[in-house]
């Protein structure tokens, strides 16, 4: 895997993690949106790793 693609996958997997973050301290989180944001945070992990 290119350095720089692995670079931006893991600033996209640590911004999804400060997303998902903001969202479960809200008053009420959005479970659709955490899930969605879960899904998309495995998804890049899963890349990553290269599976």
């Amino acid at each position: 895997m290119d350095h720089a693609l692995a670079e931006a996958l893991e600033a996209k997997h640590a911004q999804l993690e400060a997303q998902i973050d903001e969202e479960e301290h809200r008053p009420h989180p959005d479970d659709i949106r955490l899930h969605a944001l879960k899904k998309e945070k495995l998804r890049i992990k899963d890349e990553l790793v290269g599976h």
